[in-house]
């Protein structure tokens, strides 16, 4: 209906995934290469859990869309299945033709397959989605299949997609055997106030727009407040609020047009309002668990250790490490030129040190002495080399007063050099989980915190 009055070729918040809309803001990019990375390198079952409408049926479209050929991939939408239902439907995915048969026909065909698909240089994954609503005996089967190897080769991955009740259900003691099989953990997050605006732009700009972005800050703020950061509620709030400035002829929407939609959609909280108590340190975790899958444990400098989270994830076949360095300078230099990146001059020219060789050389010191189970702080990290867009950060830490809590960390994610940038360092992850809540306002702002656990025992 408003589609020729605000200039789209398509309707920019529809409530159904369409991959185009994909927004990779709020983790949703970190956590599909980790998907990709442990699904292809990794072994495991991998768990992603989400407040109803927060993306995870477009993840895991995205993540159909992204799995590499040798990957063949088995959606499961309705898991609602018994325990033979759930047989004859992985088969059906697999296209073998069981009707009928036994379940133990069933088993033994679905291990033939599957051994062949590995002689081919072949993975099989299952991705299910809505999986909290799977039955125990069906979710016990499906830990049955997993556990289906040839030498010490899985001849399954699996997916789970759920909303929180998930986890509740994993903690029952009959599910334990499950649950430790689980070895990667994402969670989806609600976008942020700060990011609402962005969404709401990137989604009309996808669907064609190309004039200034319609929606006023205000009006921006209020369906992030009302939507709670759950992106369907803001789909749908942005929807009616474009029907409503059309009503009245102009582009501009307002806060009005945002509260007429709210009167409309009735929407009710999510349950016990989770995403608004849950500390903020629990979905710290998972996003460094991504870092931590996509990257390996990464290279550090001189002679540390690989990484090893203890509250995150182990990667059980690590990504190689780049050869150690030398030298903070030499570090610079590495990462700089890794891919062909223009080192920064100082860097080049070997004049004084630069900001960011002083904190890689303060990394490196404070790495040589920290003690055992102690943690810090991720800022963010990245695997594109910008070492000038670094030092521009470190400028505004250094105007701030905290350029001194400031450590940065050449690292290796997913065959491409980057940086890793921590605040701070603690005796272990707990007081670094308090300690969050006492980071300046625009780094809460500005970044994801998460919890960086460095291994249990200190490099000798």
């Amino acid at each position: 209906m408003y589609l020729e009055h605000f200039g789209l070729k398509e309707p920019p918040f529809k409530i159904t995934p369409v991959t185009d809309f994909f927004f990779p803001g709020a983790n949703r990019a970190e956590i599909l290469e980790a998907l990709l990375y442990a699904i292809t390198d990794s072994e495991g079952i991998i768990k992603v859990t989400g407040e109803v409408g927060s993306g995870k049926t477009m993840l895991c479209r995205m993540l159909l869309e992204r799995l590499p050929e040798q990957v063949e991939a088995v959606y499961l939408a309705n898991p609602s299945l018994s325990r033979e239902e759930m047989l004859y439907a992985i088969a059906d995915g697999l296209h073998l033709n069981l009707e009928g048969q036994r379940v133990n026909i069933i088993l033994q065909t679905l291990q033939n397959h599957l051994e062949l698909k590995l002689a081919q240089g072949k993975r099989v994954v299952i991705l299910v989605d809505e999986a909290h609503a799977m039955p125990l005996d069906t979710m016990e089967e499906l830990r049955l299949l997993y556990n289906l190897q040839v030498g010490n080769h899985k001849l399954l991955h699996i997916v789970l997609f759920g909303q929180p009740e998930l986890n509740d259900k994993l903690s029952q003691p009959n599910m334990r055997q499950l649950k430790d099989r689980i070895v990667h953990h994402f969670a989806m997050l609600p976008l942020s106030q700060n990011m609402i605006e962005s969404y709401l732009l990137f989604r009309m700009r996808t669907a064609g727009y190309r004039g200034p972005n319609p929606f006023s800050r205000a009006a921006a703020n209020l369906i992030g407040k009302a939507s709670q950061g759950l992106m369907r509620r803001v789909n749908i709030l942005a929807d009616k609020s474009l029907l409503a400035a059309f009503v009245e002829n102009t582009h501009n929407i307002e806060v009005r047009h945002v509260q007429a939609a709210i009167r409309d959609s009735e929407l009710s909280p999510p349950a016990q309002a989770r995403w608004q108590r849950k500390n903020t340190a629990i979905a710290a975790v998972i996003t460094l668990a991504a870092a931590i899958i996509i990257g390996g444990a990464g290279w550090l400098l001189g002679n540390m250790h690989t990484n090893k989270p203890g509250e995150a994830v182990v990667q059980p076949h690590p990504t190689p490490q780049l050869a150690p360095v030398a030298s903070p300078r030499a570090a610079a230099q590495v990462a700089a030129t890794a891919q062909n990146a223009t080192p920064a001059s100082n860097v080049a020219t070997g004049a004084r040190a630069t900001l960011l060789e002083q904190r890689i050389a303060a990394a490196q010191a404070m790495l040589s002495k920290r003690s055992a189970g102690s943690a810090s702080i991720q800022l963010y990290y990245t695997n594109d080399l910008n070492p000038l867009r670094i030092e521009g950060f470190l400028e505004r830490a250094a105007n701030l007063g905290k350029l001194h809590e400031i450590y940065v960390l050449p690292v290796k994610i997913r065959d491409r050099a980057g940086f890793r940038v921590l605040y701070g360092t603690y005796i272990n992850g707990e007081v670094a989980r308090s300690a969050m809540q006492q980071l300046p306002q625009r780094y809460k702002d500005a970044f994801t915190p998460t919890i960086y656990q460095f291994e249990k025992s200190v490099a000798p």
